[in-house]
């Protein structure tokens, strides 16, 4: 089968390192399942893989792919829940689980026809979700949906800022917040972002670090760096920021002095559980929002959408197609 590798990792040509090869079909297992593959998509963690970042590179070669939706042996449609732990060693959470694993850290990924993960980590399908859509979901779309509702506990007329809008998180993110009645704020340096942006529901969107209406409640964080003193800046007293990635650095100054005094909460978030993807369905089913898809690939065009990614001009998720469609 066909399947896109990480056989090398450098951080400043991560895609030198990205080989697409025939590799054997997986063999099914006791307790685990072979997924037929018909769609996937890009997260910015196969590029921290290619960059040698949170992987060790005795690990390699491994295909690389968080994402996935398709068909289970049986010819059910199926989305993959990407998280492979055991719920019990995080007391009920997996992602909780110290020796929890991402699909391609320890497990080949979902770039390639058919992919094999754990029978409990198959999620159905609904029909009123295409393949494209529902690939999008499992890393980014839980991402956020953890973020808003199981960390920052958002209800209806929260103000929630989204920093750097466009990205995968960001878009759920705002578009999540929006249908549960929050008040949404969201950055991007781009004015083409800004506007997709609005047109997902946000109230306003800024230049990057620009000044916002009002205090935010919620601070939806996964820029790092390059954003991390206007969030603190733009929080209200009491208010909370949650952190899921940090694309622009890990070590901004901590300000500790204004999160004492006006008692701001900062609260790291990863990934999902696997019921939280279920309640993520949930809520689709229920108000009609849909992730956002900036374009789809063939497996053979890989590198171009990793390009796409690494130059800042995707907005929403870029989805690869393992097989041709006609197949």
């Amino acid at each position: 089968m066909l399947a896109a590798t990480a056989i090398s990792q450098d951080a400043s040509d991560p895609l030198s390192g990205l080989m697409l090869s025939d590799v054997p079909k997986p063999e099914p297992r006791p307790g685990w399942s072979v997924v037929r593959v018909v769609a996937s998509s890009l997260n910015m963690h196969d590029l921290w893989t290619l960059r040698g970042v949170g992987h060790p590179p005795e690990r390699l070669p491994i295909i690389l792919g968080c994402d996935a939706a398709g068909y289970d042996e049986d010819g059910n449609e199926v989305i993959v829940y990407p998280v492979i732990a055991d719920a019990d060693a995080g007391m009920g959470d997996e992602t909780l689980d110290p020796r929890r694993a991402l699909l391609s850290e320890q497990h080949n990924g979902a770039f390639a026809e058919y992919l094999m993960v754990p029978t409990r980590n198959l999620v159905p399908k609904p029909d009123w979700l295409s393949f494209d859509e529902a690939a999008c979901l499992p890393v980014a779309w839980t991402t956020a949906y953890r973020m808003l509702f199981t960390q920052a506990k958002i209800t209806a007329g929260d103000r929630v800022l989204v920093q750097g809008a466009g990205g995968g998180v960001a878009s759920a993110a705002i578009k999540l917040a929006h249908a549960a009645g929050a008040v949404v704020y969201a950055t991007s340096r781009s004015e083409t972002k800004r506007a997709e942006a609005l047109s997902w529901g946000a109230r306003a969107a800024v230049p990057s670090g620009a000044r916002l209406p009002e205090r935010v409640d919620v601070v939806i964080e996964t820029v790092g760096e390059a954003t991390w003193s206007h969030s603190m800046k733009a929080l209200r007293p009491g208010g909370t920021i949650v952190i899921a990635g940090a694309t622009s650095g890990a070590n901004p100054p901590a300000d500790l002095n204004r999160v004492f005094y006006l008692q701001q909460r900062i609260l790291g978030s990863t990934g999902s559980t696997r019921s939280e993807l279920v309640a993520l369905l949930r809520m689709l089913d229920a108000t009609g929002v849909r992730p956002v898809v900036d374009r789809t690939l063939p497996l053979s065009e890989i590198h171009k959408g990793f390009q796409l990614m690494i130059d800042g001009t995707v907005t929403g998720k870029v989805v690869i197609h393992p097989t041709p469609p006609n197949q």
